[in-house]
């Protein structure tokens, strides 16, 4: 199926919205396309929207771990929403929801980052 990848620039928020499968194929395209935005914008904070991600391996987890630590260097944050079943359970099981914050929807976390 491959991945599609939207990027959009909200205040100082990146949203990143994926759809389809995050695997070792598609992790670097979204790891390049990313790192494009943060060089090029005043990104402090990261929401990640993964309602219509379908299949994310480790290879997706570590470009996700890889752009936390990125963000939260800088003293922002990362926060993800709307997370589908399979992909919400990978992220219980590897522990990702012990450092990036969960909301439900993209409008409550783009609330919490400060964006109406």
């Amino acid at each position: 199926m491959g991945l599609h990848i939207d990027l959009e620039v909200k205040d100082q928020v990146l949203c990143i919205r994926l759809v389809g499968e995050l695997d070792h194929h598609s992790a670097d395209k979204l790891r390049s396309q990313v790192t494009d935005i943060l060089d090029k914008h005043l990104i402090k904070h990261i929401l990640l929207n993964l309602g219509e991600l379908e299949f994310m391996d480790s290879s997706g987890l570590g470009v996700i771990l890889g752009r936390y630590k990125e963000i939260t260097s800088i003293g922002g944050q990362m926060v993800v929403c709307s997370i589908s079943a399979p992909v919400k359970r990978l992220f219980e099981m590897s522990g990702m929801f012990k450092i990036i914050r969960f909301e439900d929807n993209e409008a409550t976390a783009l609330h919490t980052l400060g964006v109406a």
